[in-house]
């Protein structure tokens, strides 16, 4: 078997092909609350707080010098970062809870008996015809 070959009947297998798909769909909505948590939640929260803008909070640790740029700690972008991450991670923990209900829910359901046997069926007809001569 080619190395080639190999290759397309691993990367076509299900679970790789189920993983990749949930790769791309994570991080568009990691995007999205990306743009939730800096364009929507955090203007408000920094208006409320007297008009700070947390994207431009920083501590300078070293002014800038000619062309050396200043180093900074950007504690802003952190904490819209953490924040980001809260709501991906709630909203992930929300996605598995409801997983997880709807796999109980399917453990729950009643089976079905199982069918008699021939054996039992052949006794249980037996048994009734016996009934019906007495």
């Amino acid at each position: 078997m080619s190395m080639m070959s190999e290759f397309r009947d691993f990367a076509m297998r299900g679970n790789v092909v189920d993983m990749a798909v949930g790769i791309v769909i994570g991080g568009a909505f990691g995007k999205i609350v990306s743009s939730f948590v800096n364009d929507v939640l955090m203007p408000p929260i920094g208006m409320a707080l007297g008009g700070v803008d947390f994207s431009d909070l920083a501590m300078t640790l070293k002014e800038a010098s000619g062309d050396i740029a200043a180093v900074t700690l950007n504690y802003g972008a952190f904490i819209q970062t953490v924040i980001d991450f809260i709501i991906i991670a709630f909203a992930i923990f929300m996605v598995i809870k409801a997983m997880n209900n709807l796999k109980k829910k399917e453990e729950e359901a009643p089976a079905a008996p199982p069918k008699p046997s021939a054996e039992e069926t052949l006794l249980a007809e037996i048994r009734d015809l016996l009934r019906k001569d007495q």
